[in-house]
């Protein structure tokens, strides 16, 4: 496990080091939730996808192909109906 001391700055502000954040994955933008557990601070990279949908897991761009592949089935089959 990887441990570092950070130091709380004004109005709460902490610096992830850049070690932890290269190993999670974390980047310029990452939304993270920020928890209490067992008088503990936990910050877990925070996924939208699958809170906005409960259905999604993946990018933004593989959702994206998967729904252009669903039109384009949805297509094929109208044109089909009405050949």
């Amino acid at each position: 496990m990887q441990r570092e001391v950070v130091k709380v700055h004004k109005k709460g502000i902490v610096v992830i080091p850049k070690g932890i954040r290269d190993a999670l994955g974390i980047r310029d933008g990452t939304l993270l939730e920020v928890r209490v557990e067992k008088g503990r601070i936990v910050l877990e990279p925070l996924d939208l996808w699958d809170r906005a949908w409960r259905c999604c897991t993946g990018s933004a761009e593989e959702a994206e192909e998967e729904l252009d592949k669903e039109e384009e089935v949805f297509w094929r089959r109208r044109v089909k109906l009405w050949s």
